[in-house]
């Protein structure tokens, strides 16, 4: 029997892993989609760095041993501690130049360049920072971001999936969920509401419809995610939690890459009836004044949920 590795993940959800855009605030659904990695991990002791925002998400994963906040007090711990591997996610210069003085037989993911002083790739994560720093490579890039992810660590995606801790209260009652909200980041990735409004209305009283609830309280959200048995969802953290949670789960994509989501049977996805070269721009405004999202009609939409079936 091997000897037990001591891994450390570090995913703040400053940055986006295969983008390039770095906030203050924590992206949550970057954050989970990352617990993809833990399947590599499941005999190891992990230990995961997150944001405060993203400790729901977290806690009470089954193959993750600690759960630390990000913090000074918690950095310095971790250059005291010595570690099989470390795992940085985070292309923030700052975080990466923490990172780099934690001791470890091996490091993955994003380091710090003290010549350049940003971020730079180890070894096996050059496409995944050429994916997220370079407009040309992210549009021809056409692998799954978790296939990208477990290339920079030195392995091959299997179609592992998300893993939840967290077990929502309730049942499903609700036959569709309106996820409709985005984050403040890519706001033109959103579904116009007039949208949501016309699709209610063409839905006329055949489905119990229920519009995402507890926006300000992520435990709430995710029980509300599990109470509808199909989650009609905008590129955002309810798509990644819909899917681990078993529920149907219909993305609606325009700016953002379709092309990065994992193929899952619980995951189908529609896109705007456009033809245009700028797609996918992942830019926060629509260069065009036209955003792409206006063009996918709610009709559309209905006849996905009808050939999918609520069930």
């Amino acid at each position: 029997m091997r000897r037990q590795h001591k891994i450390l993940i570090i995913k703040l959800g400053y940055s986006e892993t295969l983008a390039p855009h770095m906030r203050a605030t924590c992206s949550l659904g970057d954050v989970f989609r990352t617990t993809v990695l833990l399947h590599l991990f499941k005999d190891d002791h992990v230990t995961w760095l997150t944001d405060p925002a993203a400790v729901p998400l977290l806690e009470g994963n089954p193959y993750i041993d600690r759960l630390l906040v990000f913090d000074m007090l918690s950095m310095l711990q971790l250059q005291q501690e010595r570690f099989d591997k470390v795992i940085n996610l985070e292309k923030v210069p700052g975080v990466c130049a923490l990172v780099n003085r934690i001791d470890a037989w091996a490091h993955y993911g994003f380091r710090f360049d003290a010549e350049t002083g940003q971020a730079q790739a180890y070894e096996r994560a050059h496409e995944a920072l050429a994916v997220a720093t370079r407009e040309d490579v992210k549009r021809l890039n056409d692998r799954p971001w978790a296939a990208v992810l477990y290339s920079a660590l030195g392995h091959e995606w299997q179609g592992e999936s998300y893993i939840l801790g967290y077990r929502p209260a309730g049942e499903a009652v609700h036959d569709l969920g309106f996820n409709m909200h985005v984050g403040k980041l890519l706001p033109v990735k959103a579904w116009p509401m007039a949208h949501w409004d016309e699709l209610e209305q063409l839905c006329d009283g055949r489905y119990d419809i229920s519009r995402q609830q507890h926006l300000d309280d992520l435990t709430g959200y995710m029980d509300w995610v599990h109470s509808c048995r199909m989650l009609i969802t905008n590129d955002s953290l309810g798509l990644y939690l819909g899917i681990a949670m078993g529920r149907k789960v219909l993305g609606l994509f325009g700016p953002t890459s379709a092309t990065e989501q994992s193929p899952h049977p619980g995951l189908r996805i529609i896109r705007p009836n456009v033809d245009r070269d700028c797609l996918p721009c992942c830019a926060a405004e629509c260069a065009l004044g036209d955003p792409c999202m206006a063009h996918l009609s709610p009709h559309q939409v209905l006849r996905a949920i009808e050939e999918w079936g609520v069930d």
